[in-house]
């Protein structure tokens, strides 16, 4: 096989995250789930419940999808992390997982509203998440092999994660403007959406899980023609006995690496309540604020491009000054932004009366959206960075899987409460309050953080 060189194989990764990022920008946040939550709401109000009753409990359903989902990525992600550590085998992995990406996604065309069923769009939805995550797990572990200067890897962590921000607002901007069709029939642009897709059936918002699927076949591409993996000489390809004795000592060495488990305990808290702003940001546009998928799309725009802006500025700031400022400035930015939306409804601001018709809430929101975007795109950039300092070199795919496991431990978690929450009060205003506290808990946990961690000091 050809040499591959070190330049290519950087861009070679950031393919990776310009194929994946539409998952979270069209199915996770701005398309899909709006689309569902309005969906499962016109159902449950077609079967008599109240329409304030109805959109809460629509998001508790995307709520109870996502901590399932969660919880089954939480338990695998360590066991295949060791594994492939002990092979050195990545690959293989990520050809399966990116193949339940395709699947999962292509397969929401069958959510029509005629025949909407709740557990296939939920299950279909779930595959694709799950082959999102698993796939950037084993993608993550390449950083550290990148470049051989450590203090690099912060710039081409930020650098890549930027490039997926503007492949995720390429795609919106696709969607909008040749598929999405607005309240006149036509899209954003002035188009009748493509193929003929008719806006009575939903096709036209329905197109976005094949859009996503095919985009990331496409453009997982130059990934695949660069990746490369060194397997390790006399074991198995799967070495599933070995590799499970190895995560149980990692496990139990935890606590003689107070650093690791504080940053695994503190990114579990901060990092999903920014997924939850995430996956419940554009639910709570449609519900709170009666937005339009149209709307919430522009949302997405703004978020993304702000995300991408940032995320190249940040990995710069992390290349001089480390993760860990990036990291702190970014999760106060956030805990302010998830206290704003939480006040924000069409009548008031923080409990005080607005005029009727004022479009204050709608401002604030996009500048919400915009911060979420920046500071969301930076946090998770230098937080993947931050563990190649913090975990041990010779373990790093299974470090990376500790590390989805301490994101989906919370995130089985914050889906769940998130869901409760809006059950028992029946507001999903309320219903997103969970994540002020979680933004809190991780940042207090970065106290007992050291910036190189316990490995390098």
């Amino acid at each position: 096989m050809a040499a591959v060189t070190p330049r290519k194989r950087i861009w070679g990764w950031y393919f990776f995250d310009w194929a994946s990022q539409p998952f979270n920008t069209l199915l996770l946040t701005f398309i899909f789930g709006p689309y569902f939550a309005q969906t499962m709401s016109s159902v449950l109000m077609d079967g008599g419940m109240a329409e304030a009753a109805a959109k809460a409990q629509a998001q508790a359903y995307w709520g109870w999808g996502l901590a399932i989902a969660g919880g089954l990525i939480a338990v695998s992600a360590p066991v295949l992390g060791a594994i492939a550590d002990n092979s050195g085998r990545k690959l293989p992995w990520i050809w399966l997982f990116s193949i339940c990406y395709f699947v999962g996604s292509f397969a929401l065309w069958w959510t029509a509203p005629s025949d909407f069923s709740v557990i296939w769009a939920l299950f279909f939805f779930g595959i694709g998440l799950i082959g999102m995550e698993f796939a950037t797990i084993f993608t993550n572990s390449y950083l550290p092999e990148l470049d051989a200067d450590p203090a690099e890897l912060g710039r081409i962590s930020g650098s890549g994660w930027a490039f997926g921000y503007v492949g995720g607002v390429l795609a919106l901007v696709l969607m909008l403007a040749l598929f999405q069709a607005t309240g006149s029939g036509k899209t954003m642009v002035g188009l009748s959406p493509l193929f003929g897709l008719d806006p009575a059936t939903k096709a036209d918002t329905r197109i976005v899980g094949p859009l996503v699927a095919v985009w990331f076949a496409v453009f997982m591409i130059p990934f695949f023609l660069t990746a490369r993996d060194t397997p390790k000489p006399g074991v198995d390809r799967i070495a599933f006995r070995r590799s499970m004795s190895d995560l149980i000592v990692t496990l139990k060495s935890l606590p003689q690496h107070p650093s690791l488990m504080a940053y695994l305990g503190s990114s579990m808290f901060y990092r999903d309540a920014l997924n939850g702003m995430y996956t419940f940001g554009g639910v709570y546009a449609t519900g709170v604020l009666n937005w339009s998928i149209t709307q919430v799309g522009i949302f997405g725009i703004i978020a993304a491009i702000s995300g991408a802006v940032f995320c190249w500025i940040s990995g710069r700031v992390d290349r001089r000054v480390g993760p860990m400022p990036v990291i702190i400035f970014c999760n106060v930015a956030l805990l302010l932004i998830a206290i704003l939306i939480v006040s924000i409804n069409t009548d008031s601001i923080f409990g005080i009366a607005l005029a009727d018709g004022s479009n204050l809430p709608d401002i604030l929101f996009f500048f919400a959206g915009a911060v979420i975007g920046a500071a969301g795109g930076a946090l998770q950039a230098s937080s993947r960075n931050m563990l190649t300092r913090q975990a041990n070199p010779a373990r790093m795919t299974e470090a990376f899987g500790l590390y989805a496991l301490s994101g989906k431990a919370t995130s089985f978690l914050a889906p769940a409460l998130i869901a409760f929450t809006s059950q028992v009060t029946g507001s999903q205003q309320l219903g997103v309050t969970p994540l002020v506290g979680l933004f809190i808990i991780g940042l207090v946990l970065l106290a007992w953080v050291k910036p190189t961690g316990d490995f390098r000091s």
